[in-house]
């Protein structure tokens, strides 16, 4: 059954912008951390962003300033507004929910900045 359910990749010029969207079963987002990884070819899956429950969000420093998560409750939709793209920030985006126990992922979207 899937759970996560993420939209949003695409092709941009470097200083452009995206919003990529992660919309998941209710029963996963009311009860979860929820936030964005993402992994470049032959690169290890790092951190993006995350957002609690009550609206805590930690960003890695790489995107701090540029990219921006936020979660509706009515809609059990996490966002990730991306902007500045770097030709560095090209990678898969996988979407996640953590439990406290167990991780869930999405299928994960591509983002391609062009130089």
């Amino acid at each position: 059954q899937v759970q996560l359910v993420e939209s949003g990749g695409g092709l941009v010029q470097a200083g452009g912008s995206l919003r990529l969207s992660c919309a998941a079963s209710r029963s996963v987002f009311s009860r979860n951390e929820m936030g964005w990884y993402r992994q470049a070819p032959g690169k290890q899956r790092d951190l993006v962003a995350n957002i609690g429950r009550g609206g805590g969000t930690n960003y890695a420093d790489s995107v701090k300033g540029r990219f921006t998560i936020s979660r509706d409750n009515n809609e059990n939709t996490v966002y990730l507004q991306m902007n500045s793209l770097k030709p560095e920030d090209t990678a898969v985006y996988y979407c996640y929910a953590y439990s406290g126990l167990t991780t869930k992922w999405g299928q994960g979207t591509q983002v391609t900045v062009s130089s």
